[in-house]
């Protein structure tokens, strides 16, 4: 039976922070932010839904669609021209297809996450693409693990996650699925040593891991 390998994008498989950070600020400027919000912070939340992400920059719960919905309009502008693939990420890919069935689950949108690995031209190495409109509940929640296996068919066996933070390894470890951890992206090997000893430099790392495994 062959594995399958399910990615995390931001920070695992791609660079999308200028754009994060552009969108962010265009938004809290857009709404009259009055206060500064340091890169620093909203970096700090990269991985959480938007919903979270404003709610923990002082957004009010009921003004915090609002803010989403602006994000997302901008952010779907200007993130094919301000997101860059991770070294390795495109070879991760092809390797990891050559042995593996693959998915892709995030907390971004998937309309715009489809869009941004079609731009790439690797959208066709997956089997499917699992986004936060797609789910109620977003990692650490397992239920885009869940939904992501459950479109390819509900596998018994042989599944893997890679992402770069503990949003990502908590809600494989309720999936029960396996994880390796990247260093890639945006929570630091301490860090996730708090859930996992397995953690490896970037995706392509970690696929040539996953390959040597039974």
């Amino acid at each position: 039976m062959k594995k399958i390998i399910l990615f995390d994008l931001d920070g695992t498989l791609i660079d999308s922070t200028e754009a994060i950070l552009e969108s962010f600020h265009h938004t809290l400027k857009a709404h009259g932010m009055a206060k500064t919000v340091s890169d620093e912070m909203i970096t700090s939340q990269i991985g959480h839904t938007l919903e979270t992400m404003f709610a923990a920059v002082g957004i009010d719960a009921e003004r915090i669609e609002m803010h989403v919905t602006t994000y997302k309009l901008y952010y779907r502008k200007i993130s094919r021209q301000k997101t860059v693939l991770l070294p390795g990420a495109a070879e991760a890919i092809r390797e990891a297809s050559s042995f593996a069935r693959l998915g892709i689950v995030t907390t971004k949108t998937g309309l715009y996450s489809r869009e941004l690995m079609e731009h790439f031209e690797l959208m066709h190495y997956f089997e499917t693409l699992v986004g936060r409109e797609h789910v109620e509940y977003a990692k650490p929640h397992p239920e885009p693990i869940f939904k992501a296996l459950e479109q390819m068919g509900n596998p018994s066996s042989h599944v893997w996650m890679i992402g770069d933070t503990l949003l990502d390894i908590e809600a494989s470890n309720r999936a029960g699925i396996n994880c390796v951890a990247v260093t890639s992206g945006y929570d630091n090997a301490e860090q996730l040593l708090t859930l996992t000893d397995i953690i490896k430099s970037d995706a392509l790392e970690a696929v040539r891991y996953i390959a040597q495994r039974g």
